[in-house]
């Protein structure tokens, strides 16, 4: 792998099942969708590798991926007293065995994983998903010549697509090389778009940002709360819709979600609560469970994090009601701080709102902003945020 000055990676591939054993262990830091994608890619491969990651991701729960991936061959050493979290050592079959696996739970993580791990199966590998996820592994993996197929199950009547639908995958299948522009990803996208919305006056442009419709729970959401957001220059790129967003400063309202939306905007949530806690009216989030086992509790950090910031909240087993202050929230007392627990979203959702309050907002921790969004803090610069760095 090379990166050239231009900005572009050069990846010279080893074809299917052509991974090696590392020497050391691999460092996904804070990066949960890191250490799942690659644990399906692993055991796809004859090897032998150690898995480590930060605090934060060393707390969050593997088995969802490892219990497929043990069906598919894949033998797994857990170091931690805690089963089912990293660290771990993954020790992969000579060659993966096909599975037909039902997700029990919406996850494009687990999907992936799977479907990544059957590359290196005989035969045809299976993934059945109730609730449709997004679809950017088998986008991307039709791009690269994959052999796959879907085939969509339960019309959902509200939204004109099915609610779920079965993939295949025929494995041993070698890929071939090819050129990927990468589109701008949405839930980055959100943190300057939810910025425009509150922001009196404001009209700014975010281009190259790519939509699908198993993504777009929080656009669905903000538009429903009056927010002027309009779609233009629509194209292709790698296999994904593109578009530029204008997004213009909006009077946001509240609304009730539902709890069919959670999977199309898992990420979103946090970076939503804040569009609500300066809305009018309330806003009621439903089907949030999940948000208890991300890079943190990010449902109770979310609550925690409002009520500081003299929002009134009331926070559910997996729903959160916020009474939007109709404008800029109060902020928080003098030498109080947001704690992030380690959570990127968290960090940035909070920054976010410190826009749009009458007193500063400060976070404990802004480093892990990096795993997702490194140029968080360059890009709403150029927007006039101004952050400063304690």
């Amino acid at each position: 792998t090379t990166r050239l000055p231009d900005g572009t990676w050069e990846v010279t591939g080893r074809g299917v099942s052509g991974l090696t054993s590392p020497e050391d262990a691999l460092d996904f830091g804070n990066s949960g969708t890191g250490i799942r994608l690659t644990l399906g890619a692993m055991t796809g491969c004859p090897v032998t590798a150690k898995c480590v990651g930060d605090e934060s991701l060393s707390r969050r729960p593997m088995g969802r991926v490892t219990e497929p991936l043990e069906q598919m061959g894949a033998v797994f050493e857990f170091h931690s007293a805690a089963r089912g979290q990293l660290p771990l050592t993954l020790t992969s079959p000579q060659r993966a065995l096909p599975i037909d696996y039902v997700l029990p739970v919406a996850s494009a993580q687990v999907k992936s994983c799977i479907l990544l791990a059957g590359l290196g199966a005989p035969g045809v590998t299976a993934v059945t998903e109730k609730k449709s996820t997004r679809d950017h592994t088998e986008r991307m993996l039709t791009l690269f010549g994959a052999k796959i197929s879907s085939t969509p199950e339960g019309k959902d009547s509200a939204k004109g697509l099915f609610k779920g639908q079965r993939i295949e995958l025929t494995g041993e299948t070698e890929l071939s090389a090819t050129t990927i522009h990468v589109p701008g990803d949405p839930s980055s996208a959100a943190f300057p778009l939810v910025a425009g919305l509150l922001s009196e006056g404001a009209e700014i442009r975010l281009n190259n940002v790519m939509v699908n419709p198993y993504r777009s729970g929080l656009w669905d959401c903000l538009r429903e709360m009056g927010g002027m957001i309009e779609e233009v220059n629509m194209r292709d790129a790698a296999g994904e819709k593109v578009v530029d967003y204008i997004v213009k400063g909006s009077d946001l309202v509240g609304i009730d979600v539902p709890p069919e939306r959670a999977p199309d905007m898992i990420d979103e949530f946090p970076i939503l609560a804040m569009a609500a806690a300066c809305a009018r009216g309330t806003t009621h989030l439903h089907g949030l469970a999940e948000l208890r086992v991300k890079e943190s509790d990010r449902l109770a950090a979310i609550a925690e994090g409002l009520k500081l910031c003299g929002v009134t909240v009331i926070e559910g087993e997996d729903d959160l009601a916020i009474e939007g202050c109709g404008g800029p929230v109060p902020g928080l007392q003098n030498n109080v701080q947001i704690t992030t627990h380690l959570d990127h979203r968290i960090a940035m959702s909070f920054l976010i709102l410190g826009l749009n309050a009458k007193k500063p907002i400060t976070i404990d921790d802004s480093r892990m902003i990096a795993t997702s969004f490194p140029n968080f803090f360059e890009l709403m610069a150029t927007l006039g945020a101004d952050f400063v760095s304690e």
